[in-house]
């Protein structure tokens, strides 16, 4: 396509209940096609579309960041509120739109990936926050969750924590941040880098939640980590409590 093409560049909120994940795929409805099917009920293009992550099924999105192009030029506002008008009765929502430089890659330019994983630590089922964090009944450690989190800081080969279907040519990833806080009854864990290995964030949230029932010392974790051995991993913590939170990009993007 050529550079006259207008580029444009979304942020997105989704619920990713009842969606396959971002990618498109057969077996069900992904937040891919549900985009792409609102941007052609607006524009009458078919287009596709990029992200910055591809989030698995029923992980959910505070600031996911995609773009794709149009033959046309559209108002920032108008490609907002149209997609917005389409994508009903979805679970997702644009947040903001606009034109991007032609050259603008959701996935490729992200210097950043952040996610937020929720684990709501309480006897009491879920009402309000049910499908959207992580019900652990049994009392956590989240200091000592956080404490154990740093030796994961860093450059490391990630082996351990990383989906055995993970198609990564390399398990080597760089983690900038790993914090563990707790607020009431809900503790949060932030991650963030570059980028992530499938089911990273997820396996190191369900290695983190051995440490906080007090399995685990924050030894074991370093050696987990260490043994480069998926069987070292902790279980898995499960989809519903995970948000791609944002993505971040150089300054000239």
């Amino acid at each position: 396509m050529g550079h006259d093409v207008p580029r444009y560049r979304l942020t997105l909120e989704y619920d990713g209940s009842a969606f396959v994940g971002w990618q498109r795929q057969a077996n069900g409805l992904s937040v891919q096609e549900a985009l792409e099917s609102a941007i052609a009920a607006f524009s009458g293009e078919r287009v596709t579309s990029f992200a910055a992550g591809r989030t698995d099924a029923g992980v959910h999105a505070l600031g996911q960041v995609a773009h794709f192009d149009l033959a046309k030029s559209f108002a920032a506002d108008t490609v907002r509120d149209a997609l917005n008008f389409h994508l009903q009765p979805h679970a997702v929502a644009v947040l903001e739109a606009g034109e991007t430089p032609a050259d603008f890659h959701a996935r490729h330019d992200a210097i950043e990936r952040r996610y937020l994983y929720r684990i709501v630590n309480r006897r009491p089922p879920l009402t309000l926050r049910r499908g959207k964090a992580w019900l652990v009944r049994t009392p956590l450690d989240a200091a000592a969750m956080h404490t154990a989190a740093q030796a994961l800081i860093g450059r490391h080969d990630f082996t351990t924590f990383r989906a055995a279907q993970c198609q990564a040519k390399s398990p080597v990833r760089t983690l900038d941040l790993l914090e563990v806080a707790r607020a009431d009854d809900e503790i949060r864990v932030t991650a963030r880098a570059r980028s992530f290995l499938h089911n990273q964030v997820r396996s190191i949230v369900g290695s983190l939640r051995q440490v906080g029932e007090g399995k685990w010392s924050a030894r074991d974790l370093a050696a987990a980590l260490a043994a480069r051995d998926r069987s070292r991993c902790g279980p898995v913590a499960p989809a519903e409590g995970l948000y791609l939170a944002g993505a971040r990009y150089g300054e000239a993007v």
